[in-house]
Formats: structure tokens, sequence, C-alpha cells
């Protein structure tokens, strides 16, 4: 058993999705295993690993969360992914198990890729990649896009590609899986399952597990141990990338998506600025908001999570001693996003 190889799990999707709910509860759950944490999230604000610090698991140290903040994994392998698992590997006290969590623009196929580097696919191996899937998002249409508009778009512009930077990510998520998560199925009902799943069957060659989950509660042992190798097995998830550029030296980029940080003070009335917030998404057609806020008079912060018109918030944590108190908030969007508008907006909000 010393010899073994220490098994990763590479956890996928889209914005929104439920990815680091999902591992918050698998940390909870986790039976005693020591899992070490990789993080990656597309933009300046480092929202995921802060929250999965305070969640007070005892499987997962602070020590054990190590933070990727200079772009989406997928294009950064050879810079921070490789000489991450490098240092991980160089401790005295190795870890159970290796959990990802990858931004939702990254594509995972590069990063599956990287376990076939010397010094650590003879180490480590890819028990599987996990793609979580926001059922409800699926269900609204928003990866399904209107095929007889593009196409008279691209008649005018015959430089648009017929797919949406949204609608090809999704499919390369899904490419990549051993196995896929429908999370959020409970606000749902049967049928709309059903239609979400024919259409990801659909869409993909390989037919990975499907299994349904509330609020990402999934077992750890479903989770952890599928024992698939899938770096052995990459030549047959290729994304779109890989697909359109094969053979040429072609760098992927995120030139669709842009991201920015709003730094606000505390928030006297916290209702009205997330029933507000909603208006902002949706007339701006934001993707993902996410962050902390200051509510003066309380000890714990707020954290608030948005994914196109739901907006949930949940306090997580006390304020530390001597942290600096306020609300930082970042948001994704397409790359036109009108971010003075937004800022300006949102700002109002606050007061």
């Amino acid at each position: 058993m010393a010899n073994a190889k220490i098994p990763a799990t590479v956890i996928t999707g889209f914005l929104g999705a439920g990815k680091t709910t999902l591992i918050r509860h698998m940390l909870s759950n986790a039976g005693g295993k020591r899992i070490a944490l990789i993080i990656n999230e597309f933009g300046d604000l480092g929202v995921d690993g802060d929250v999965l610090r305070g969640c007070g698991a005892e499987a997962c140290s602070e020590d054990d969360i190590v933070e990727l903040t200079n772009g989406c994994i997928c294009c950064t392998v050879a810079d921070d992914f490789i000489p991450t698992m490098e240092k991980l590997l160089e401790r005295d006290q190795l870890p159970d198990h290796i959990v990802i969590e990858t931004s939702g623009l990254a594509l995972p196929q590069p990063l599956v890729n990287a376990f076939n580097w010397p010094g650590i696919k003879t180490r480590v191996t890819v028990d599987g990649v996990v793609t979580v899937v926001d059922s409800a998002a699926v269900a609204a249409g928003r990866f399904a896009d209107d095929h007889d508009k593009l196409d008279a778009q691209r008649s005018e512009d015959e430089s648009l590609d017929h797919e949406s930077p949204l609608e090809e990510l999704f499919e390369d998520q899904l490419t990549a899986s051993d196995l896929i998560i429908l999370n959020k199925a409970d606000l749902v009902d049967a049928d709309a399952l059903k239609t979400i799943r024919a259409d990801i069957s659909a869409h993909l060659k390989r037919q990975p597990t499907m299994i349904e989950a509330r609020n990402g509660e999934v077992a750890p042992e479903i989770l952890l141990g599928l024992g698939v190798g899938t770096e052995d097995d990459i030549a047959n998830r290729k994304s779109h990338h890989e697909l359109e550029h094969e053979g040429a030296d072609h760098d992927h980029d995120h030139d669709e998506f842009d991201s920015f940080v709003i730094e606000l003070g505390g928030l006297e009335n916290s209702a009205d600025f997330i029933e507000g917030l909603k208006g902002i998404i949706a007339r701006h057609d934001i993707l993902r908001l996410k962050g902390f806020a200051d509510i003066p008079g309380k000890p714990m912060r707020l954290v608030i999570q948005a994914v196109g018109a739901r907006v949930d918030s949940y306090f997580d944590r006390p304020w530390n001693a001597g942290e600096a108190r306020g609300t930082r908030l970042v948001v994704i969007g397409l790359h036109d996003i009108d971010q003075q508008a937004i800022r300006a907006e949102i700002a109002g909000l606050a007061g």
C-alpha cells in the first residue's frame, strides 16, 4: 500500500452549479479521510476557498487548502497546477485523497492530461472527473441556444461561431465526466429531470453515470472511489477546442468572459440589497455573483451567492479579530458586460 497512487478527484461544472457546496458536504462526512483541496477560481476574489476554510471540517485543515487565482487552471497547468502538485507530494504527511475544484469556466481536459506529467503519473491517479450540473439552469434553457437566431446572425457575420461559449463549455465539461451530478434537482419537477437526462445523453458519445442531488448532498463514498484512472482515457474526451485545433499550436483562452470585484461598506438592509441584486442580475445578464457582506451589528459575515435570478445568503462564520469588515463581491459575465453601470447600480443599493 505504501507504493499505491494517491487518488485525485476533479470536480468541474459551470459557474454556480454547486461545486463548493458539494465539497463542503463531502468534507463534513469524510469519515476520517485526510483530504487536500486545490481550488481554482475565475476572478480576483477567492470566495470558494474562504467558504471552505469556514466550514470547520476536520478532514481538511487550512494548510490542506491551496488556492490558484492566476486564471483558469486549464490555461495555467504548467505554471500553477504542476508545481502545486509537486509541492503537495513533497509533504511529510501525504493526503489520503486530493480534490480539485476547477473554475466554472475551465476545461477539465488539460487538467486531467497533466496527471500524465513525469513525477506525477507515478504517484497520483485521477480517480474520476465529477461534473456538477445546475438542473434548474438547464431546465430554464441557459445552455440551449436558439440556433435559428444564431444561423441568422452567422449569415450576416461569418466570423461568428455557431455555438455560444456557454453551450460549448457546458458540453466540454460533460464530455470529460465520469460521474454527472444533476444538482438542485429539488428545483425542477420529474418531467424536467427526465428531459435534462435525455438532453445530456444526446450530447455525449460516452454515457457516464448520472445521479440527482439536492444542495450538493452526495455521499463521499460515491464521489471518492470511482477508480477510473481518467488520465489514461483522456484521448476519448476531447473538447471542442481540441477537436477544432487538433495538431495546431493554438492556445485556449477565456476572452468571452470577464470578471471584476466590487467593494462596499456595510449593508444596512441586507434583505432589500439582495432583492435589488435580482433586478441588476437580470438587466445585465450576469452569469455569477458571489462574495461576502458586512451587516452592521451582526457578529458574523454574510455569504451571498447568486446564479441567475436565484440569490442565496447565509451567515457562515464570525468576523475574525483584526479582520477588516466590509462587503466584497465578484461579478462574472460575458466580455461585453457593462462594469461601470453594474458598479453604480450595486453601490446605489448599498446606500
